[in-house]
């Protein structure tokens, strides 16, 4: 783990990186995956010192995403704390973070359950406009959102990559 991080942000590295291990099996994982793999997590830096544990189910997801060869569908965002369990828990600055994805494009965002009344005291419907809100108890219940489960979610998942691209470069 490398990166401008602090022990915050490293515990929650390292608790999406056990549970990912201890729940191989649920994810169609060699239980010891790890043996000829070396994972390396890098936060750049970009000038802006990170450390919280709101990363935890993003990087779960990303890890994850990466082993089973499942791309995380385009314009989703997330952002919970992970316990070693896998339980999903609440964060703070949940109206700056979900405004600051949908000004980014997204789609789809992900939250921990127990920040369901934050988004329904601080957001209003005009703002929330336009995204679907998850709520997630469980880094399970996250998978679920944020990996395709078929083929044919993932074909469609492509097409919007592609579309998003394209946007991009024109």
């Amino acid at each position: 783990m490398t990166g401008q991080i602090g022990e915050v942000m490293q515990e929650s590295m390292q608790a999406a990186l056990t549970w990912v291990r201890s729940n191989a099996k649920s994810l169609d994982l060699e239980e010891d995956f790890t043996k000829d793999v070396d994972i390396h997590i890098h936060v750049p830096a970009g000038a802006i010192p990170k450390d919280g544990p709101s990363a935890g189910v993003t990087m779960a997801t990303a890890l994850a995403s990466l082993m089973t060869n499942t791309p995380v569908r385009p314009l989703t965002a997330m952002t919970g704390e992970i316990t070693l369990s896998g339980n999903v828990l609440p964060v703070g600055g949940i109206k700056e973070k979900f405004l600051a994805a949908k000004r980014a494009g997204v789609k789809d965002v992900i939250l921990p359950a127990e920040n369901r009344q934050n988004v329904e005291e601080d957001l209003t419907p005009e703002q929330i406009e336009g995204v679907a809100i998850h709520y997630a108890s469980r880094i399970e219940d996250v998978l679920t959102i944020a990996l395709p489960s078929s083929t044919k979610e993932e074909q469609h998942d492509e097409q919007v990559r592609e579309q998003v691209l394209q946007n991009a470069v024109a």
